[in-house]
């Protein structure tokens, strides 16, 4: 069991929390600790723990520098975690909304859903590069999670076995594998027309 809050009700320490509680992004925002954590309909997750590999930070870096550049001045934006993306859009009060994940990288090309706390609704397109300690979680929870909320394209990259994976949402809003990439090959976005990367950029370390 968690210990007790302080009389503002701010978090200074990850052990203060239950983990057995279902919290919502209102607790979340009262939270003031080291750890990066996500929240999946009420339940905790830390983001990472230890620190990413450097294969993993490498992955990332590659991914965001070519998106980045890309997107320059068109209306779509990019981001790198920590960055908040809650759902659902519809609710807007904190205390309703239980779902507060940091994907790796996000790209938003809706400008009504980003604020000052980041994104509230479903981005275009996210990237997760996976970690040991983060594979069931990418795989099937964001996987899922994801799907649900209609996020249009999901990509998956595994560092250590250099597979990138691409989904994209089909008609019936379910996700369709394009492709595994695993060898040299140019990468493709559907959702951001005209972006590619080369399967060597994306894993150079």
């Amino acid at each position: 069991m968690g210990t007790a809050l302080s009389d503002t009700g701010i978090i200074t320490n990850f052990n203060q929390l239950d983990p057995t509680k279902k919290y919502s992004y209102a607790d979340y925002l009262k939270w003031q600790f080291d750890e990066y954590v996500e929240l999946i309909k009420g339940r905790i997750f830390k983001k990472m723990s230890p620190a990413p590999l450097r294969k993993h930070q490498a992955a990332v870096g590659n991914l965001y520098r070519e998106l980045s550049t890309y997107l320059k001045n068109t209306e779509c934006s990019v981001y790198v975690a920590p960055f908040d993306v809650r759902f659902p859009k519809e609710e807007t009060e904190n205390k309703k909304i239980y779902t507060v994940v940091q994907p790796d990288i996000t790209v938003v090309c809706d400008k009504t859903k980003l604020d000052d706390k980041g994104c509230i609704g479903a981005p275009d397109m996210i990237v997760e590069v996976i970690s040991k300690s983060s594979s069931i979680m990418d795989w099937n929870f964001k996987f899922n999670l994801y799907q649900e909320n209609t996020v249009k394209e999901y990509w998956i990259a595994e560092p250590i076995s250099k597979v990138l994976t691409v989904f994209v949402l089909d008609e019936e809003n379910k996700y369709k594998q394009i492709a595994a990439y695993e060898e040299e090959a140019m990468i493709s976005s559907s959702v951001l027309n005209g972006f590619s990367i080369s399967w060597n950029e994306v894993f150079e370390d």
